[in-house]
């Protein structure tokens, strides 16, 4: 596996690429990599030549200082994940390397995209996924690029993105990977304590028993079961539920249209914050 720091030495590699005619594979992430991020690189894998994977934790989408001095960071251990998934090239550049001596996020329109669910909890958060999204792309150029649904309104917002910036790259997202007992991955799971990661899983439970809801009650009857649910409990606090649109990510009060929803939720256990959704 070919390890780069610097863009400039990563884009004279990824020319040589580009000239022998060979598909990228792009997978961005922000390290402490887990089997939710490898399934990704293994995706990439059949269907691209060569597979990239970038390891960046982007300081323009964190509005919580905290957050962002306790994210975890294990690249040692990331490396070695990503060679034993024969992941061809890791690039993980310094923050000077990015954004040079202005740590400011460029502004950006997603078409109102930004403004639901995350967007009314983390402002400019979708500022500095899109600046640093963007800046990745022009400088690995893939072909493909590889995101989970756990984070399902970024997916949507790259997606916009690669219009605005008239990109011709291919965003794919994939379905969201689970712990065996329905907790879906993240890398800020690791930062729960043996009681939080226990409880954890109920949020997931929440999201099933929203599912089986949908056919035979309204969006005021689930949205109350919700909030009852996660105020009996004494380990997780609800920060918002909602049913959305799958494409305007607007809340859906008629459940009988047949565009497709889908159930966000976003939960504290302690300081740390967990977000799932579920397909209805």
């Amino acid at each position: 596996m070919e390890f780069f720091n610097k863009k400039q030495v990563l884009t004279s590699f990824i020319s040589n690429l580009k000239s022998n005619k060979k598909t990228i594979g792009f997978v961005p992430t922000m390290g402490a990599l887990h089997l939710g991020h490898l399934s990704l690189v293994e995706a990439a894998r059949k269907e691209n030549d060569v597979v990239i994977v970038s390891i960046f934790v982007n300081p323009t989408q964190f509005d919580n200082k905290n957050d962002l001095n306790n994210y975890p960071k294990t690249l040692e251990k990331d490396k070695k994940l990503l060679a034993i998934q024969k992941c061809d090239v890791l690039f993980a550049p310094s923050i000077a390397d990015i954004y040079s001596t202005t740590i400011v996020a460029e502004k950006f329109d997603f078409g109102g995209l930004e403004n639901e669910m995350e967007g009314k909890f983390r402002k400019h958060h979708f500022d500095g996924v899109g600046t640093i999204v963007k800046s990745l792309f022009e400088i690995i150029t893939p072909n493909n690029a590889y995101f989970g649904e756990k984070d399902f309104q970024q997916l949507q917002i790259i997606k916009k993105l690669t219009s605005i910036c008239n990109s011709n790259v291919t965003v794919k997202g994939m379905p969201i990977f689970r712990e065996k007992d329905g907790l879906a991955m993240s890398s800020r799971n690791a930062r729960l304590s043996a009681i939080q990661r226990t409880a954890a899983p109920f949020i997931y439970r929440v999201l099933q028993n929203v599912k089986q809801k949908v056919s035979e009650h309204n969006t005021r009857d689930i949205e109350k079961f919700v909030k009852n649910a996660f105020n009996n409990h004494s380990l997780l606090e609800l920060e918002y539920f909602t049913i959305a649109d799958e494409n305007t990510l607007k809340p859906s009060k008629n459940l009988e249209s047949s565009n497709k929803k889908r159930a966000f939720i976003a939960v504290f256990a302690g300081d740390i914050r967990l977000i799932d959704n579920i397909a209805l």
